[in-house]
């Protein structure tokens, strides 16, 4: 690989972990509004289908990036970004913290209560509390196949 190509693949790389991190902490932000879609209109059982978090339109790119960053630069790379992705959310909710304990001036026009409802137990704290009990289980998961299938750290079954 050419010097001039090896910039190029860490820029895109670089453009791709940016783009999840935004991705993933954007979804986690506005993930309160909900939307419709109605590809059918009947409901069912009284409830209309398909009301979603508009969160879900950013967060499958999360999944396709890091999915393209495993299959090109590897899967400590996809690790890497996932993490800056998880400190990020982390960095994010503690702004939110720290904004919504310093109370609003009365001509701000968000209010404490606006700003509460809109940012106030945030999806970040939900997600990344199940993340963080998850976790272990992932990784005494990766622990086990590594020691049945004697697999080296970073080292793949390759199948197929």
């Amino acid at each position: 690989m050419t010097l001039r190509d090896r910039a190029l693949a860490q820029r895109i790389y670089l453009l791709l972990g940016i783009l999840f991190v935004t991705s993933l902490v954007v979804s986690n932000l506005i993930f309160k509004k909900f939307f419709y879609f109605y590809p059918i209109e009947t409901p069912v059982f009284g409830v209309k289908l398909f009301e979603i978090s508009v969160g879900i339109l950013p967060y499958p790119i999360t999944f396709l990036i890091t999915d393209l960053i495993s299959e090109i630069y590897g899967k400590r790379k996809a690790n890497e970004v996932v993490v800056g992705g998880v400190i990020a959310s982390f960095f994010a909710m503690g702004i939110i913290y720290i904004a919504a304990s310093v109370p609003a001036t009365n001509w701000s026009p968000v209010t404490d209560g606006v700003f509460a409802t809109v940012f106030g137990s945030t999806g970040v704290a939900f997600k990344i509390l199940i993340a963080a009990i998850d976790t272990p289980f992932l990784y005494l998961g990766v622990f086990l196949f590594r020691k049945r299938f004697k697999l080296g750290v970073n080292e793949e079954i390759k199948i197929g």
